[in-house]
């Protein structure tokens, strides 16, 4: 059986409180102005208070008083209506298949670098970063994602969020250098695991997926502390080394060996030491293959998200109020 058990708008309720308001105050507006308010009732409330010669009127009061009832009532249910009652049932747990996932991604002026192929074509490596993640985030339907973007310093760009669109576009929206020429990847996994601690998800779905082409050489946060913290949060980082080890010539007919600048040693600790995984991306079909692979991720169980059923009660309030309403009319049209 469905009851009532909550008011959306229960603050309504004062007006129920308005007829006494104005019927105290009209005695004293007519002393001084007349009658400043015409109620329709106030000749049948006289009735129930007039005497003839022979005693009270017995049959006009009875029907002043259904009258005065009926309007009471109306009233009370007009502002019932208002109150906008509910039912509002038990809450249930809906589970839901996926994890939160920390996008971290170095946007530094080195990611401006051209030399990831794909169809014989070259991409600068944040060109090729965007169009990857953006495939592997319409993958992921049922996590929430969010996206650190940093170089010299870091910036939470997008909290955990199911509207991947946005973080899709803010990723867009990005370009090598805005954030500095350095590379902060300390204080960037600093960043993320203050969102993710501040998630009421489990630490168990918890995962960072960085990428960068560089080393940490700058920020606050060195690397084995940005370790010890996560370690502390029980986060799980996989690290994404980008960049090619060979500059191509000729439109790639022959190439030589270039260094990267990358620190693959301190990247593979930092995915080792969190149960991780360190992926090596230098190309633009090696980086799909990484974020496919990291794609396939079982996806964990996660409470803490509910649904409550309610049903809107102020219909039947508001239709009870205008059926007594007409009844109200037909009574008085009766003794007319």
């Amino acid at each position: 059986m469905m009851m009532l058990n909550h008011f959306a708008n229960p603050q309504a309720a004062w007006l129920l409180l308005l007829p006494l308001v104005v019927y105290f105050m009209f005695p004293a507006i007519k002393k001084t102005y007349g009658d400043a308010l015409k109620v329709p009732f106030l000749a049948d409330i006289k009735q129930i208070q007039s005497v003839s010669g022979k005693g009270i009127s017995f049959k006009p009061a009875v029907f002043s008083a259904i009258k005065i009832f009926l309007l009471a009532l109306v009233w009370g249910l007009m502002v019932l209506a208002l109150c906008r009652p509910q039912w509002v049932g038990k809450p249930i747990p809906v589970k839901n298949e996926g994890r939160e996932i920390l996008l971290v991604v170095d946007i530094s002026n080195s990611m401006s670098e051209e030399d990831f192929q794909y169809k014989n074509k070259m991409y600068s490596r944040l060109t090729a970063v965007k169009n990857v993640i953006d495939n592997f985030i319409d993958k992921r339907t049922s996590d929430r994602i969010g996206l650190v973007l940093f170089g010299t310093q870091a910036y939470l760009q997008a909290p955990l969020t199911y509207d991947k669109q946005s973080v899709k576009e803010i990723l867009w929206n990005a370009d090598a250098g805005m954030a500095g020429n350095s590379t902060s990847i300390g204080d960037a996994v600093g960043v993320a695991l203050k969102n993710l601690a501040e998630s009421e998800g489990k630490p168990e779905n918890k995962v960072i997926i960085l990428l960068t082409d560089g080393e940490n050489n700058d920020g606050s946060l060195s690397l084995p502390q940005a370790i010890a913290l996560a370690k502390e949060e029980g986060v799980k980082i996989y690290t994404i080394g980008a960049g090619s080890d060979s500059e191509n010539f000729f439109g790639g007919l022959f190439s030589i060996p270039v260094n990267t600048g990358l620190d693959e040693e301190s990247l593979q600790a930092l995915a080792e030491e969190t149960k991780g995984n360190y992926f090596r991306a230098k190309d633009v079909n090696s980086l799909f293959q990484i974020y496919n692979e990291i794609d396939k991720l079982e996806p964990m169980t996660s409470e803490g998200r509910y649904v409550q059923e309610v049903k809107e009660l102020y219909p039947y309030a508001a239709a009870m109020a205008l059926i007594l309403f007409m009844i109200l009319a037909l009574l008085a049209k009766r003794i007319e």
